[in-house]
This record gives C-alpha cells, sequence and structure tokens, in this order.
C-alpha cells in the first residue's frame, strides 16, 4: 500500500515538478513561472528564459494575462545604492544566438491588478507578444518553493 501511495503522488506531483518548454519559430521558452502571492497583494511577476535560435534578433514587445489587469516588462537597476524597477518600455531585444532571462532580483514580466492570488501547483496563461514570432501562449506554473522577492513590488 505505501508503495501505490508512493508512486500516486509521484504521478500527481510530477506535472508541476517537470520543466515547462514552448517553441516558435527560432524561439524557445524555458518553464514560465511565477511564485505564489498572498490575498490582498496587488502584483505578481512571471519568470522564464527565451532562447533565440534564429539568424536575426528578436523582441518581446509585452504580455497580458488573464489573471492581471495588465504585464509590462521591468528591469531591476541600482540608482545611487537603492535597488528599484523601471518599465522596459521598449520591450526586450533577444539577440541571434543568444537569450533573454526574466528571473528574481533582474529582467522580469510584473503582474500589475492580480484579480485573485497566485496559487501554489496552479497554472495560468500568459501570451507574450513578439516583435517578428508573433504570439506564443504560454502557461505559467505558480511555485511556492523560493524565497519571496515580491516584497519590492509593494512599492507600485
Amino acid at each position: 500500500m505505501r508503495i501505490l501511495l508512493s508512486l500516486v503522488a509521484a504521478l500527481l506531483l510530477t506535472p508541476y515538478a517537470m520543466a515547462h518548454e514552448y517553441e516558435m519559430g527560432q524561439l524557445h521558452i524555458d518553464h514560465p513561472w511565477s511564485r505564489a502571492t498572498p490575498p490582498g497583494v496587488p502584483t505578481g511577476a512571471v519568470y522564464f528564459v527565451v532562447h533565440n535560435h534564429g539568424k536575426q534578433a528578436d523582441r518581446l514587445l509585452s504580455a497580458d494575462s488573464p489573471v492581471a489587469a495588465s504585464a509590462e516588462l521591468h528591469t531591476t537597476i541600482n540608482k545611487d545604492g537603492m535597488m528599484g524597477m523601471r518599465h522596459m518600455e521598449q520591450g526586450a531585444e533577444i539577440v541571434s544566438g543568444a537569450e533573454l532571462r526574466l528571473e528574481p532580483q533582474g529582467n522580469h514580466l510584473m503582474l500589475v491588478g492580480l484579480k485573485q492570488p497566485l496559487v501554489a501547483g496552479q497554472r495560468f496563461p500568459l501570451t507574450l507578444h513578439f516583435e517578428k514570432a508573433g504570439n506564443i501562449e504560454v502557461q505559467v506554473a505558480v511555485q511556492d518553493d523560493a524565497p519571496d522577492a515580491h516584497e519590492h513590488h509593494h512599492q507600485h
């Protein structure tokens, strides 16, 4: 019985433990994820890596998701010893043969005006808008296995 329960538990957790990937043309998107948010927190962040295997650059222009009023590309800056964020209004370029990393403490996609908390174990749709590749819909895995780095987002 213990072996059966262990097997069932492993099978149920596998979709969340496995990285999920998406392809569109020459772009490869690795494991879109977000941290769980407590009730009442109006913002969240999404992280992933975009690999450009093409011969020309592309640009991530914007994104949207039904879980938030808007989504903004942000870069983290250090100004006079104070960490802050800046909206990347022109999007983010992905040079040919390179990658764009959206990660905690760095570039990220800010979800503004969350309509409900992001709950660990769930997934939500996110549409990425690229200049050349067009629109790519991905599923964002909400995780609760990393320290909370959203405290600086509450200042928006």
